[in-house]
């Protein structure tokens, strides 16, 4: 199945079965204060967490090998995608509506994007409502991150620069923030 844009309306249930040493944890969950963080077994980083595509094609596959067979085609670059497991060279992926697979690390980069979810999202010139607007964003606008804070995070977008509320955007937790 080819997937061209991930806001298509395909439905697919995928059966995935893990392999030995895969961690996993379930999509959204947060470790609550004072409980030890969930870390992938082969890099050692907290999961789930959040990437981005790095090319304009991505494979997403069944399981974590070539061999298994594609079940989504990503091609939008800078997607972000939350990965959920980790085995070997391989990450368990998925995007703002829970479809995904297992992609080789080298199609994913470390940098910060955000999936719009909210049509007409304004960016402001500080976090806060009051302050001028830079740009309104259309819902699946995908923006790079700079920062955030408890409530907001510093977006650009072709050229556009400005802080969004979190709450209009997939790929930061809430209790997320950094510089």
């Amino acid at each position: 199945m080819r997937r061209q844009s991930f806001l298509s309306a395909a439905f697919m249930v995928l059966v995935a079965t893990m392999p030995v040493g895969v961690s996993a944890v379930e999509p959204g969950a947060t470790p609550a204060a004072g409980i030890e963080q969930v870390r992938g077994p082969v890099t050692n980083l907290p999961l789930p967490r959040y990437v981005s595509l790095k090319s304009n094609e991505a494979n997403a596959r069944r399981g974590p090998d070539q061999s298994h067979r594609i079940d989504w085609v990503y091609s939008r670059r800078d997607l972000p995608l939350r990965i959920t497991a980790e085995f070997e060279n391989w990450r368990r992926v998925e995007d703002a509506e829970g479809q995904g697979g297992w992609m080789h690390h080298a199609l994913l980069s470390g940098a910060r994007t955000v999936l719009v979810q909210t049509d007409m999202t304004p960016l402001h010139q500080r976090p806060d409502t009051t302050s001028p607007q830079t740009a309104l964003l259309e819902r699946g606008v995908i923006a790079r991150m700079r920062a955030c804070e408890h409530d907001w995070c510093r977006l650009e977008v072709e050229g556009a620069r400005g802080w969004a509320k979190k709450r209009h955007l997939w790929g930061v937790e809430s209790d997320e923030a950094f510089d």
